[in-house]
């Protein structure tokens, strides 16, 4: 049986602040990407989970969220995964920018996070 959910903070490329909510035997971290005004991809890591290794597995569902006030972002991303197979998910969101336009972001969610020895 998993643990309760932690709370985690981070940043992204252009600086919007984030908070998380996730499952720390599951949750290893999160990336963002998006494309750069010079038409760049980039991608920097938001979080990674500060827990060295698991101390329970995770619960068969998995859920983490992210909000990110600035661009009026609030997702929850919901796994069910009993077998533990799932690795990485990925969300792709179209988010408002500062100039009235829409931007694509990326969000990678990655598992792996090492049993306890």
């Amino acid at each position: 049986m998993g643990r309760h959910n932690r709370e985690g903070r981070g940043a992204d490329q252009r600086g919007y602040e984030y908070q998380l909510n996730y499952q720390p035997d599951w949750l290893r971290l999160v990336k963002v990407t998006r494309t750069l005004e010079s038409g760049r991809q980039s991608t920097k890591t938001l979080f990674r989970n500060p827990t060295p290794s698991r101390t329970g597995e995770p619960s068969e569902k998995v859920r983490t969220r992210i909000v990110s006030p600035g661009q009026g972002l609030d997702m929850e991303v919901a796994v069910s995964d009993p077998n533990g197979c799932v690795h990485r998910v990925q969300v792709t969101c179209i988010i408002p920018t500062r100039d009235g336009g829409t931007e694509e972001v990326i969000y990678t969610l990655e598992d792996s996070v090492p049993h306890a020895p």
